[in-house]
C-alpha cells in the first residue's frame, strides 16, 4: 500500500503544480517512457495532466515494471479538481507473479459540497486458482447521513454484502 500512497501523493503534487497556472490559461502535459530495468525486464510509464480555463485540473499516471522472469507490477493513480472545488483521487497497484498469482489493491477518495466518498479494495488470485476480494466504502452526504458498506467475494462461496446507514447523530436509518 506504500506504493499506492506514494502514487496519490505524487499525483496530488503534480496536480498542485499544474493547477498553479492562471485561471484563464489552459495547460496540458503528457509523457511516456519505456526502458530496460536492472531486474532484466522493462519499465514503462505514462502520465498526463491538464488545467482548464475555469480552474479545473487533473493529473494521472501509470508505471509498469517487469523482471524478465514473468513477474510484473503496475501502479496507477489519478487526481482531479473541478472548477466548483470538488476533488478526488484514486490509486491502485496490481502485481502478477510468474506462478499466475495476482494481487490487487486500490482506493479512492472524493469530496464536494454535496458530500464525500472513500473506498478501498483488494483482490487476490492464487496460483492454485483460488480467488477472493473485498471492498469497503464509506459515503457521507452533506447533511451528515453516512453509508458504510463492505462487499466480499470468495471463489466457490459467492458474494456477501453488508451495509448500514446512519444519520448525522449516529442513529441507524434505512438505506435508500
Amino acid at each position: 500500500m506504500n506504493r499506492t500512497l506514494a502514487c496519490i501523493v505524487s499525483l496530488s503534487a503534480l496536480l498542485t503544480c499544474v493547477s498553479a497556472a492562471p485561471a484563464e490559461a489552459t495547460a496540458v502535459v503528457r509523457g511516456r517512457v519505456a526502458r530496460p530495468n536492472a531486474n532484466g525486464g522493462v519499465t514503462t510509464g505514462k502520465f498526463g495532466a491538464a488545467t482548464g480555463p475555469n480552474g479545473g485540473a487533473y493529473a494521472r499516471g501509470r508505471v509498469t515494471s517487469t523482471d524478465g522472469a514473468g513477474n510484473g507490477t503496475t501502479a496507477s493513480g489519478a487526481a482531479f479538481r473541478t472548477a466548483s472545488g470538488a476533488t478526488g483521487a484514486r490509486a491502485g497497484t496490481t502485481t502478477r507473479s510468474a506462478d499466475g498469482s495476482v494481487n490487487h489493491q486500490s482506493g479512492l477518495s472524493a469530496s464536494s459540497a454535496k458530500g464525500s466518498v472513500q473506498s478501498q479494495g483488494t483482490y487476490t488470485k492464487g496460483a492454485d486458482g483460488s480467488a477472493s476480494g473485498d471492498r469497503s466504502t464509506t459515503a457521507t452526504a452533506a447533511n451528515g447521513n453516512t453509508y458504510n458498506g463492505d462487499t466480499s467475494y470468495t471463489k466457490g462461496q459467492g458474494v456477501t454484502h453488508t451495509g448500514t446507514c446512519t444519520d448525522a447523530s449516529g442513529n441507524t436509518i434505512a438505506c435508500r
